[in-house]
């Protein structure tokens, strides 16, 4: 009998520009009205319950709006901390605004995969030992982008540091790392009859594949 998947069990925050090569494209425009200056805390976003898909299923996209796939981790927060970690496909709908970003692109049905396992956070050495992960994202087999928290601009420790500062992160939630963006600053995008999967060391694959929505 095959295992039930992974599901969270309370709220899924994303976390926005945390990756230097975004932040770094981003950053002729962080003194632009209407912040006119860089964000001095975490910008973060929420992944609503209906968009959770387990691993294994299919994610309907809705026509002719294209869609990009990106992998993130997730920390998952217990009683006495972080516990363990989720590899997540975070999907949206390709936008332009980041600072404020549209809950219609982010919060579409099925638009957050969810890897099959909560990871211990032992096994993969602590929130240190997650600088060390690189995450894989390919499409029909192919390889599309290498995703390094190595190269992210808030590390586990301090991210997670930074959002306790202004808001408590309860038993259930999830705070991901962020995504990471191609060179020329865009993501990914996935099609209906794709299917995109997710590696990293010490996790089970995460795959989901595409249908179009309204389809059968």
């Amino acid at each position: 009998m095959n295992p039930v998947p992974w599901m969270p069990a309370g709220t899924v925050y994303g976390t926005l520009l945390n990756f230097r090569c975004e932040h770094a494209l981003w950053a002729p425009r962080m003194n632009d009205a209407p912040y006119k200056a860089a964000p001095k805390a975490p910008v973060l976003y929420i992944k609503t319950a209906n968009t959770f898909t387990p691993a294994g299923a299919a994610i309907a996209l809705p026509a002719g709006a294209p869609v990009q796939a990106s992998a993130s981790l997730g920390l998952v927060v217990g009683e006495g901390g972080v516990t363990g970690a989720v590899l997540f496909n975070d999907l949206a709908i390709a936008h332009d605004s980041y600072y404020r970003p549209p809950i219609k692109a982010r919060c579409v049905d099925g638009f957050l995969g969810v890897g099959p396992e909560c990871v211990p956070l032992a096994a993969l050495g602590g929130l240190d030992g997650l600088a060390r992960l690189q995450i894989e994202l390919h499409i029909n087999g192919v390889h599309q982008q290498t995703t390094a928290l190595a190269d992210l601009v808030r590390d586990a420790a301090t991210l997670l540091a930074d959002v306790n500062e202004f808001m408590t992160l309860r038993a259930g939630d999830v705070l991901m790392l962020g995504t990471d963006c191609l060179a020329d600053g865009t993501r990914p995008l996935v099609h209906p009859g794709d299917t995109v999967e997710l590696t990293a060391p010490g996790f089970a694959p995460t795959l989901h594949s595409f249908t179009q929505e309204g389809v059968a």
